[in-house]
């Protein structure tokens, strides 16, 4: 069930998700392998690089209202748990600096603030 949910949603990727994602998986080669719209311990992620526990959640802006800031808490403890470090990016900020968004991805990936 969540493996056909995970199907269909790769087919209806947000603008944002589908121009992240046409970056990481250029990010291949590099030894980078992401996979999208991933299900992981009964959530569905929008990316995820499992050799390095990485996830990456793209956020619109409904995001930002209370019941979704405390259901994102949630989640992202619940995958912290599973030894997942878990990076927010704003739908925004890939439309205004996707080149700075995937230097903090890279950062992050390797281990760096």
């Amino acid at each position: 069930m969540a493996n056909q949910f995970a199907r269909d949603l790769r087919k209806r990727m947000t603008p944002e998700e589908t121009r992240l994602w046409l970056q990481l998986r250029g990010w291949r080669a590099k030894g980078w392998h992401f996979r999208r719209q991933v299900p992981l311990g009964g959530f569905i992620v929008d990316f995820a690089c499992l050799t390095q526990r990485l996830v990456i959640e793209v956020d619109g802006l409904q995001h930002r209202e209370l019941m979704h800031l405390q259901r994102d808490e949630v989640r992202d403890e619940a995958l912290k748990d599973m030894s997942f470090r878990v990076l927010r990016i704003a739908n925004a900020e890939i439309k205004q600096d996707l080149d700075g968004v995937l230097l903090r991805i890279l950062a992050t990936l390797e281990g760096r603030r």
